[in-house]
């Protein structure tokens, strides 16, 4: 059901126990961070029904100041989540967890709750949720991500930026 090994791109079907998966996995989080987690979501692709996702559970948890991510990090190793330093992401302090440390079934974000990440991230996500064209657009850039980089997870990533880019800046301009 989740679980994607390092080096290997590929999409599945939407699976409904994503859902559930994370409902129990945010608990956990909520149960260790405590009051330090403003808020913890489900976002991109195995979050839209529907969707074709790889098959990694992808969580946005929101803390403010975001300096102070510094302090989840033994809490989530407990939780068997490593931290993935050199992610490359701006502003995202991301945790991969797996039955080993050569697949990923969970990447968790931490950002500035409110903040511009937290927000375009999940404005793109319900935005997604409610335009099957959106859906379908972001599907086939991902597919030819996965053409053009079946083995580079950086690689695939960097090709369909432009995607999310564009589809973050267009619901920015949204009333």
């Amino acid at each position: 059901m989740l679980g994607l090994k390092h080096g290997v791109n590929y999409l599945v079907d939407y699976q409904p126990a994503w859902k559930l998966e994370f409902e129990t996995e945010s608990g956990r989080i909520k149960t260790a961070l405590g009051i330090l987690a403003k808020g913890v979501e489900h976002y991109g692709s195995t979050s839209v029904e529907g969707m074709k996702a790889k098959p990694i559970l992808d969580i946005l948890v929101g803390i403010r100041p975001l300096e102070g991510w510094r302090e989840c990090v033994e809490l989530l190793e407990g939780l068997g989540y490593d931290y993935a330093e050199h992610a490359g992401i701006p502003g995202h302090f991301i945790f991969g967890r797996g039955r080993d440390r050569s697949e990923r079934t969970h990447l968790l974000h931490i950002v500035e709750f409110e903040g511009e990440s937290w927000t375009s991230n999940l404005q793109l996500r319900d935005a997604l949720r409610r335009d099957m064209h959106l859906r379908q657009a972001y599907v086939a850039a991902k597919e030819a991500a996965i053409a053009a980089a079946p083995t580079g997870r950086a690689e695939y990533n960097e090709l369909k930026r432009k995607f999310i880019d564009e589809a973050k800046a267009a619901l920015a301009k949204e009333p």
